[in-house]
């Protein structure tokens, strides 16, 4: 039986039996655990080996500060230690990129049986943040893994066969249920059309301005959120610049805001993410430029400076009456 995680049927008992699931992203990483107790066992085919860190699904300083702080200024001391540990770890993973490759790995080993084969299954060849970094809460793949209820396999897919999968090894995975949770594609704007004045928008010959607007489409506004931290940090930002869009056009009587593609300006693909699923789609995007306003940057300390308090009138922006 083949199932995807979109579809997975409500009467579905996987007591007793052998699951399968292709992929190594998010939705693998929740799903696995989740199911493995319920199964005879269950196995995450992954082509290439993936970075995997542990998280605690508690915040030990957030729960010694109730004690002592009102629920809004936990809130906020919180909110800010995630967004500081979370773009230090990506700074870190730029600059020392062998370094945390070592601690993401000793981790692994502290995490799973002894003698695993960790550099097979846990070791990219990429850099962290080169493509994706998965976190797990309390550990809990890899202490489905340590228990015998979960294994993980790396290697690629031939074909379906009677009892399983073939694998390319030559070797065969037995299987009664195959979740397939890859796949992905991204589709920009979720496939709507644009048009200004009834002339289709040609989205790669377009320039993201600041990550949220396009060059020659007036009125128009989207978000994208951060591929190394939590994606509602940039939805934040881009809804407050919105706001102060609507003010300044209230302010100065005007109705169109339009940012005009400068012409120094080179270039370069929308997002530096080198992960398949973004790749194989990046053609259909918009560009960004090589400097700002138009770089989009991966970095949320920077956008609040820039998008929350820094001028919404610039040499790329035009305001008119329409």
């Amino acid at each position: 039986q083949v199932v995807h995680p979109q579809h997975w049927p409500t009467d579905l008992d996987l007591a007793g039996r052998r699951v399968v699931v292709v992929g190594s992203g998010a939705t693998a990483m929740t799903l696995v655990p989740a199911i493995a107790g319920d199964t005879e066992h269950v196995t995450m085919v992954q082509r290439s080996p993936t970075y995997v860190m542990a998280i605690p699904s508690r915040d030990a300083l957030v729960t010694r500060l109730r004690s002592v702080l009102p629920p809004r200024a936990v809130y906020g001391v919180a909110r800010w230690k995630n967004v500081l540990v979370a773009t230090g770890l990506y700074q870190l993973s730029r600059r020392r990129p062998g370094l945390v490759r070592r601690l993401i790995r000793n981790q692994a080993i502290d995490q799973l049986p002894d003698g695993y084969e960790v550099d097979t299954h846990f070791r990219p060849t990429y850099n962290p943040w080169d493509q994706r970094l998965c976190l797990v809460p309390d550990g809990d793949l890899f202490r489905a893994i340590r228990s015998g209820d979960a294994s993980v396999v790396t290697d690629s897919i031939q074909r379906f066969t009677r009892n399983g999968l073939l694998l390319g090894s030559g070797a065969e995975l037995p299987a009664d249920v195959v979740v397939t949770a890859t796949g992905l594609n991204l589709k920009a704007f979720g496939g709507a059309e644009l048009s200004v004045d009834g002339v289709a928008v040609h989205l790669p010959d377009t320039m993201a301005y600041k990550g949220m607007l396009l060059s020659g489409v007036p009125n128009f506004v989207f978000t994208v959120g951060y591929t190394n931290a939590s994606w509602t940090l940039k939805a934040d930002l881009v809804a407050q610049y919105t706001v102060r869009l609507l003010r300044h056009l209230d302010a100065t009587g005007t109705r169109v805001f339009m940012p005009e593609r400068e012409a120094d300006v080179k270039s370069e693909p929308f997002l530096d993410f080198a992960a398949g699923y973004v790749l194989r789609s990046l053609h259909q995007f918009p560009k960004q430029g090589s400097r700002a306003p138009w770089r989009l940057r991966q970095n949320y300390l920077r956008d609040v400076l820039s998008l929350r308090h820094g001028k919404v009138t610039d040499s790329a922006m035009t305001f008119t009456r329409g």
